[in-house]
């Protein structure tokens, strides 16, 4: 401690605000400080809309179900796409078709699982963005429009769910379309 306070008394000012202005100059450096890159147009762009968006201070989680059900509905139509290259469209055939999948097409156990799960899943998540849009009065005057075609499009969606239900031409969905 003696040693700090001789070595405080023995050090110049002039270098102790040389290195006052040192640490100045390195906190400009910081990523806070650092000036927007927006002198290119194509880093102006990056830079307002990824780096700088100005989002408001009430967005929370509930905001992100319209792109999870768009995940959702991706993952459903590329599965539905793999399906259909083994699937027969033959009523005396249509069982059969969907047993070849499970049992002999590589992974196709796996990819009917991921689709059947995946339209449950995406109707959590449908069920959950229509929930988040009545909570906020998502409904209401200048957006009834918006409202309209989501609820026509969940309508479509409900008939497209119901369709893809009865492929398989098994019991269960034989006793679901009556």
């Amino acid at each position: 401690m003696i040693l700090f306070l001789i070595y405080l008394l023995i050090v110049p000012i002039s270098i102790v605000q040389l290195i006052l202005t040192l640490i100045n100059k390195i906190k400009l450096l910081l990523p806070l400080n650092l000036p927007r890159l927006n002198k290119n147009y194509i880093f102006a762009l990056i830079d307002s809309h990824i780096i700088h968006y100005p989002t408001p201070i009430t967005l929370t989680y509930a905001w992100s179900f319209g792109s999870l059900a768009g995940i959702c509905l991706v993952i459903q139509m590329l599965s539905g796409i793999f399906l259909a290259m083994h699937y027969t469209p033959n009523i005396d055939l249509a069982f059969n078709s969907v047993e070849y999948i499970m049992r002999d097409v590589k992974n196709g156990w796996l990819i009917r699982y991921i689709h059947a799960n995946g339209a449950s899943m995406f109707f959590i998540v449908v069920y959950s963005h229509i929930c988040r849009g009545l909570y906020y009065g998502s409904y209401m005057e200048p957006r009834e429009l918006l409202w309209c075609s989501g609820v026509i499009i969940f309508l479509l969606m409900m008939g497209t769910a119901f369709t893809g239900y009865v492929l398989p031409w098994g019991q269960m969905s034989f006793w679901e379309q009556l």
